[in-house]
Formats: C-alpha cells, structure tokens, sequence
C-alpha cells in the first residue's frame, strides 16, 4: 500500500486517536499493511542483550513469515518466550506514514506441508551467500500500528 493509498484508507474509515493524535490502526489493517512492505525488524533478547535484525518477511495468514540459516541469531529467536517484529513505511513528500509492531511466539516451522506453502510464498533472502532453508513464523500474541496522515488544515 503506497502512502497515497494509506491517506485514502485513513480517509475513508474513521479510525480512533491516540494521546499523540496518531490513528490507531485495527489489527485486519495492521496485517494487510505489514504485507506491502519487504522488509521488518525482529526483535528479542539473547544472552541478556537486546537483538535487532533486519529480515526480509512475508505474511501467512495473520503470521510474520521469514528465512533463516542454522545457528544464525534469527533461528535463536526460536527459543525465547516472545519475540517482537516491527514494520513501517513513511513518505516524507506526503509526511504520511504508518507504524506496526507484532509481539509473539516464533517457533521453526518443520512440517513438511507448511514448508512446500511458504516456500509458494516466493520469498527469496536478499544475502544468498549462506543458504537460509529454514522458515520462522512468528504467531502474533498482539498487533498494535498507529499512523500519521497530514491533516487537511
């Protein structure tokens, strides 16, 4: 969804403010928008160090979907409680944008029909200098996104 597109969607819903004036985004929004994007941040902790990497991702369903190698820093991912994934998108021409952010559980998906459809998904790594055959998903506990539109004023 181009910022165009996402100024045409805040117009077209009445949608809450927050204490900042930004829109509060439903979560069926949040999902669609996290699918027009490549590219998001997984967040979680290890060794009692916040980590921050960027993925490039795909949605399956309500899931944040993304590759990774083995023993990389995103396969640890799997072995914490939770997990955060965060996308955005701004245009400084329209100074509109928008901002969500997933928390939940990622776990390696294994199963072999859910591998053979995410890999229909098309998803490429950017880096192929180490192979990334495995797929994380992460199953959200919460979704939250705000957005910023130029008022009319």
């Amino acid at each position: 969804m181009d910022p165009l597109s996402l100024q045409e969607l805040i117009d077209s819903e009445e949608f809450a403010l927050d204490h900042a004036g930004l829109a509060v985004l439903p979560f069926d929004v949040c999902i669609r928008l996290l699918g027009t994007v490549p590219v998001g941040r997984v967040a979680f902790v290890s060794d009692g160090e916040v980590v921050l990497l960027t993925v490039n991702h795909a949605m399956d369903g309500n899931s944040v979907v993304f590759r990774s190698a083995v023993g990389s820093k995103l396969s640890a991912a799997v072995n914490h409680d939770l997990v955060s994934f965060h996308a955005d998108c701004f245009d400084p021409v329209t100074k509109a944008g928008w901002s969500v952010l997933v928390t939940g559980v990622a776990r390696a998906v294994v199963e072999g029909a859910q591998t053979a459809a995410l890999e229909r998904l098309g998803l490429e790594p950017w880096a192929d200098v180490v192979e990334r055959p495995y797929w994380i998903r992460i199953v959200p506990r919460s979704v939250t996104g705000r957005a910023v539109v130029r008022s009319e004023s």
